[in-house]
């Protein structure tokens, strides 16, 4: 299907979502393939729409570098185990935005690139806003009851690594040491936890402009 149709069958699939509180959106997949741009991508047709969007990321939420590395750099499952703070995640933004919440909410934590702690401001969510949360690993256990609709993007690895390679430099080649921590580790999730078989809508985003609907 055309991406712009793809777009309007998964605002459609979100407005459909009816809560006493925020719908919170989980938006996974593995590294490259497409999670934070779709989700940029829904933000405006969701306004249009006269909903408030909320938008956030896994990535304001990591582990301090001693806890991601305490299995070692290149560890999988160390990737997999010892990346993201989910008590965090939790505790200030989804536990906030879900039943009985306060609906003070923080957006993150953590700034991975400096290694230290953030505190941005509270924010207070509508009760009609929408979470567009994206990240890898969304669909395990310590997140999954908190997800109200969730999409997984599919593509092969051979497409997403090079996708990373294009966008942060490095090899594009799967089996590359440098990538067997992220490729490995994504593996042990898809093994472990299933997401495919666990999201609301499957969607293999291999071709960018012409994505499709594997699952619904």
């Amino acid at each position: 299907m055309e991406r712009s149709a793809l777009l309007e069958l998964l605002v459609e699939s979100i407005a459909c979502v009816t809560r006493p509180h925020p719908v919170r959106v989980a938006i996974d997949g593995v590294d490259g393939v497409g999670k934070t741009t779709l989700a940029n991508e829904l933000v405006d047709p969701l306004r249009h729409r006269g909903v408030p969007v909320i938008r956030a990321s896994i990535d304001g939420f990591h582990n301090p570098r001693v806890v991601r590395y305490r299995l070692g750099r290149s560890s999988p499952e160390g990737y997999f185990r010892d990346s993201f703070n989910y008590e965090a995640v939790a505790g200030v933004l989804l536990d906030p935005l879900g039943p009985g919440g306060s609906l003070r909410y923080r957006r993150a934590v953590f700034d991975y690139r400096t290694d230290s702690e953030v505190s941005p401001p509270f924010e207070t969510a509508p009760l009609n806003a929408v979470l567009l949360f994206d990240g890898v690993f969304l669909l395990r256990p310590e997140l999954l009851a908190y997800w109200d609709i969730s999409f997984f993007l599919d593509a092969p690895f051979t497409t997403t690594i090079a996708r990373c390679a294009h966008r942060d430099g490095g090899s594009p080649d799967v089996n590359a040491v440098e990538n067997l921590r992220y490729v490995e580790g994504q593996k042990l999730y898809l093994q472990q936890c299933d997401p495919k078989r666990i999201a609301t809508i499957v969607i293999n985003n291999e071709n960018l402009m012409s994505p499709d609907i594997l699952g619904h």
